[in-house]
């Protein structure tokens, strides 16, 4: 293979199904692919989790293959049970919706709409939502409940007397079925939706008699494994300012260098490796790969001048001024009230002292370069310095 077909099937993946081989022998006896991915618009933005899947399939799109992103506006109303603990709420069509507006120019960044080879957009709801009862006993028939039962997170919500509901049992046929529906030759997702691609991989070779790949995805996690996303509280959205980017991006955990470097930027793997072996050594400061990972980031969502810029404000935010990188991460709800965080957390001593340092100005948003103003004022997302060496940086979960 050359160059750029093995950074196709390499760089950024876990695994290829049924093996790399399989898809290896398609490419390179020059055939057309059809690839998908899917996405559940449950939250207003997409986010650098979804970039990562998404920039591989720009990949294929470059080396001339078909793309499709296939907003799974049926299937978010049902919600994923993958790596849930308890049910997900379920959302109306509206709300999804509403939740996908922004999608397509936010993936516009990694992929091209238009032009020759122009990506497809598609929506789950086309075919699912016209299934009657008959349509989905015949299809729940392609499974059984053991296959089901197999999945980590049912297990475990057995053991811990947790339910399970019917509907949640339906999610990875609905899943499967966009496969079927759209007679693909292989999807593309993050690993954490392996049970529910080979599900669809499965149905597949029943229904349509054909062998469809599936590639996962690495994820983007933090230090605890966690990973990135809405869900944690922790995720870079596409919506936010490059300024934005760039500070949650350096609030990030050493361990996330590399693997940033290589699911998230276009520099080589020779340089990513020569990163982590100086990262090893301990010759450089992790803190100026991070400040590199940061701009190349963005770079590939905003450009080079606005990367730059971000780099220089962070500067002189932080740098000069001596805001350490390291502050801990305060996840809080929506609308909770900044003095109840700074006191749970015991970064002031009272009420009265809130309200004292509120009237000397005392306290700063810096992310937004804003003095906090009012007694009652909600938390917002942003690195918080409270008087002179006390600070806090606060996610809206």
């Amino acid at each position: 293979m050359n160059k750029i077909n093995n950074d196709l099937l390499t760089r950024g993946i876990s695994s290829v199904y049924p093996s790399r081989e399989f898809l290896e022998s398609k490419i390179n006896k020059g055939e057309k692919l059809t690839i998908y991915l899917g996405i559940d618009p449950t939250g207003p933005t997409l986010h650098l989790g979804h970039a990562i899947p998404i920039k591989k399939l720009s990949e294929f799109q470059k080396a001339g293959h078909k793309i499709i992103l296939l907003m799974g506006d049926f299937t978010a109303m049902i919600g994923d049970p993958t790596d849930k603990s308890a049910t997900r709420k379920q959302l109306t069509h509206k709300q999804v919706m509403v939740n996908l507006k922004n999608y397509k120019k936010q993936a516009s960044s990694l992929i091209s709409f238009s032009g020759k080879n122009a990506a497809q957009i598609k929506f789950n709801s086309k075919w699912l939502g016209k299934m009657n009862f008959e349509d989905v006993l015949s299809l729940a028939s392609n499974m059984t409940v053991q296959q089901m039962l197999e999945r980590d997170m049912f297990e475990k919500r057995i053991e811990e007397g947790k339910p399970i509901y019917l509907h949640e049992f339906m999610y990875p046929l609905m899943q499967g079925y966009d496969s079927v529906a759209m007679n693909v030759d292989g999807e593309i997702g993050g690993n954490d939706q392996t049970f529910n691609m080979l599900c669809g991989r499965d149905l597949m070779k029943t229904m349509k008699g054909k062998e469809k790949f599936v590639i996962t995805m690495k994820l983007l996690e933090d230090n605890s494994g966690k990973k990135m996303g809405k869900t944690e509280g922790n995720m870079v959205a596409l919506c936010d300012t490059s300024e934005e980017m760039y500070g949650k991006i350096m609030s990030w955990t050493d361990g996330l260098i590399v693997s940033g470097f290589e699911l998230c930027t276009n520099i080589s793997t020779q340089e990513i490796e020569d990163i982590s072996k100086d990262l090893k050594s301990g010759i450089v400061n992790p803190r100026d790969f991070k400040m590199r990972l940061a701009k190349e980031i963005i770079s590939v969502f905003y450009g080079e001048k606005k990367a730059k810029e971000a780099e220089d404000r962070w500067e002189s935010t932080f740098s000069k001024k001596e805001i350490p990188t390291d502050i801990e991460d305060v996840i809080v709800k929506e609308n909770s009230l900044l003095v109840d965080v700074l006191l749970n957390k015991k970064i002031i001593n009272s009420k009265s002292d809130f309200r004292r340092l509120v009237d000397e100005g005392a306290i700063t948003n810096m992310d937004l370069d804003e003095k906090v103003a009012s007694h009652n004022e909600n938390a917002k997302e942003g690195v918080y310095k409270i008087g002179k060496k006390r600070f806090c940086k606060i996610i809206i979960k």
